[in-house]
């Protein structure tokens, strides 16, 4: 069983991050491990349909934010890495800086220094030179950012069209192809 670290914090993009977790949940040889930051959860009110709770039944494992001593927190539990989706610059900014206070923050530190994958889809526009700062320091150290940014030329027509596409990107970094996803083909 592989298992994949999501983690929400309170950027907008919520409708990636179920469409992340809706794929993930289609792979039997996948666990997905789930952390929401208090951000993340006014995010879900404001931004989407969704309960908190409905969205936490969507993954395998659900984490409180609070406990730092959980299994995720931890380099000797495996994962294949993490993903953090959306992901604010308050929490670019704790994960270039070490000051990990939540558990996601504590579990990003984790997949960095035992140098797995880890994936922030980083959400603000415009970016000030400090997020910009903070982006390169991480890529620096080999995190992979991937701001949602948009294609046309696979026409998308909705909101959920967009999402998938994003989540192909995404899930193509940990090597898992995904059905709604359209690659590029002139």
């Amino acid at each position: 069983m592989k298992r994949l670290i999501i983690g929400i914090s309170g950027a907008s993009g919520i409708p990636i991050a179920v469409s992340v977790l809706h794929a993930l949940r289609e792979l039997p040889d996948w666990t997905s491990c789930l952390v929401i930051s208090k951000g993340g959860e006014k995010t879900i009110e404001l931004e989407s349909d969704y309960t908190v709770e409905e969205i936490s039944a969507l993954a395998d494992e659900l984490y409180d934010n609070t406990n730092v001593g959980a299994s995720i927190a931890s380099g000797t539990y495996r994962t294949e890495g993490m993903i953090v989706v959306p992901c604010s610059m308050k929490t670019v900014s704790g994960i270039a800086n070490g000051y990990s206070d939540t558990l996601l923050l504590r579990a990003a530190d984790v997949v960095i220094k035992e140098r797995r994958k880890l994936l922030l889809v980083a959400r603000e526009t415009p970016l000030s030179t400090i997020h910009l700062r903070n982006m390169l320091s991480l890529s620096q150290m080999g995190v992979i950012i991937m701001p949602p940014m948009q294609t046309y030329y696979n026409r998308p027509e909705t909101v959920q069209d967009m999402a998938d596409h994003m989540t192909g990107k995404i899930l193509d970094v940990f090597g898992i192809d995904y059905h709604r996803f359209r690659r590029w083909d002139p």
